[in-house]
């Protein structure tokens, strides 16, 4: 491919026939934020393959002589991180064997940035995929993608590693089978035990929960966290828009329950599983792998979300379908591009993040406590008496909104976050030609 005929946002590009140890360029395949990915050829092995290299548009630039190096120094800092967490993900792929994990063959540091090599893979994204269907998908479909990336996860989550950036456009649908391929780790890292502050978030506005914006005690992150991005994916395959960003569901959710609509040819099981997986609290959600399979499998009852005066809870027992809430979600459209956060202090000790939305003053619910993960209840509601009349009903009023205040600080009190720890695939349309994304 010659330079001319490459993505207008290939300015950076190497150019093709450029030699990079034994590896050839040949042309673009993709620009991201993040990094360019290149067709090259293994001279020493005589194979295609993809090279991917580090180069953040928004804070570096290539010189006339290959070297990478910042716009300015006040992107210095973040360059590094965005490098070391390059080289982080090499160093993890390298390490894992996976169907649905992509394979790196070699990576090094060289021109002020890093490069690493891996297969040369055909297909297409799953957004493009959903785009490309002709109405909503069945479950079996969606099962077929599911259960995959649950393996994935699974060996990750096995070693503490969690992919932090799990998102329609970060899922490749192979060419031969259609088989779910997860790309970009980016955002991965490895969980260091005695490590308190919170680092530095990449992400997803519409596919990120809440903890990813910022590690407190309450809000820490794990398997859950990678578990809300695949519902958030999930989502946007059944309703084809993502749900609502966390950091506005913490404050008002106001997300539709997908168990509350029926959908032709997927079971309510599978969307309140969906349901389950996109709870705003980290530990109103599956907390490993092993449950979602457990709930996929019906061994295991998927707790339904229950509206209260003055929260939402989550009770772990079948229930009929919540009422529709109205829809207030986003619209189909452009899925969100990652956004690097700099590090955020943790807010205070006695700053609960989960807030809902005030009572009105003529119901009081009672404080909330958490029972066992297997046996939640709806917390009872208390109706004040009616005043004898008069004036006295004014002051009924203020009694039960001073009430709904003192039940609200107490309920906030005492929550406190800790989380616990095959079927057929329909025909796709002939599937377009491309290859893997880049960051």
């Amino acid at each position: 491919m010659p330079p001319d005929s490459y993505p207008a946002d290939a300015h950076n590009a190497l150019a093709t026939g450029e030699q990079l140890h034994e590896f050839e360029i040949r042309g673009v395949l993709g620009v991201g934020g993040f990094g360019i990915v290149y067709t090259a050829f293994d001279t020493a092995l005589e194979r295609e393959v993809a090279l991917k290299e580090y180069m953040p548009a928004s804070l570096a630039a290539r010189s006339s002589t290959r070297q990478v190096s910042v716009l300015s120094q006040s992107h210095a800092e973040t360059f590094a991180l965005g490098l070391r967490s390059f080289v982080n993900e090499a160093r993890l792929l390298a390490r894992f064997d996976h169907p649905a994990l992509v394979k790196v063959h070699r990576f090094w540091e060289a021109n002020g940035t890093a490069y690493m090599v891996m297969p040369l893979y055909r297909g297409r994204t799953l957004r493009d995929a959903r785009a490309a269907l002709a109405g909503p998908p069945d479950e079996a479909w969606l099962r077929s993608v599911l259960l995959p990336l649950l393996g994935a996860l699974e060996v990750l989550h096995k070693e503490d590693v969690y992919h932090r950036d799990i998102a329609p456009d970060n899922i490749l649908l192979l060419t031969d089978g259609g088989a779910p391929l997860l790309l970009d780790f980016g955002a991965a890292r490895r969980v260091i035990s005695d490590k308190s502050q919170a680092l530095t978030a990449i992400l997803k506005p519409h596919y990120a929960p809440i903890e990813q914006y910022g590690e407190t005690p309450g809000l820490r992150q794990g398997p859950w966290t990678d578990l809300y991005a695949l519902g958030a994916t999930l989502h946007y395959l059944v309703t084809g828009a993502p749900p609502m960003p966390s950091t506005a569901r913490m404050l008002s959710d106001d997300q539709a329950l997908l168990a509350a609509q029926p959908r032709p040819g997927i079971g309510t099981s599978f969307l309140q599983l969906v349901d389950w997986m996109l709870a705003p609290r980290p530990s109103d959600r599956p907390q490993s792998v092993a449950e979602v399979r457990q709930a996929l499998a019906g061994e295991l009852s998927i707790p339904v979300r229950v509206a209260a005066p003055v929260t939402t809870n989550w009770v772990r027992t079948q229930m009929p379908p919540a009422a529709p809430a109205p829809p207030t979600g986003p619209a189909a459209g452009e899925d969100d591009a990652t956004q690097i956060m700099a590090p955020r202090r943790a807010p205070a000790p006695d700053v609960d993040l989960d807030l809902d939305a005030a009572a009105t003053p003529t119901t009081v619910a009672a404080p909330l406590t958490r029972p066992p993960a297997t046996q939640r209840t709806t917390p009872p509601a208390v109706t004040p008496a009616p005043a004898p009349g008069g004036g006295g009903g004014r002051w009924v009023a203020i009694g039960a909104f001073a009430l709904v205040a003192a039940a609200g600080g107490a309920w906030l009190m005492a929550r406190q976050e800790a989380p616990a720890s095959t079927a057929s695939t329909p025909s796709l349309p002939p599937p377009v030609v491309s290859a893997s994304p880049p960051a």
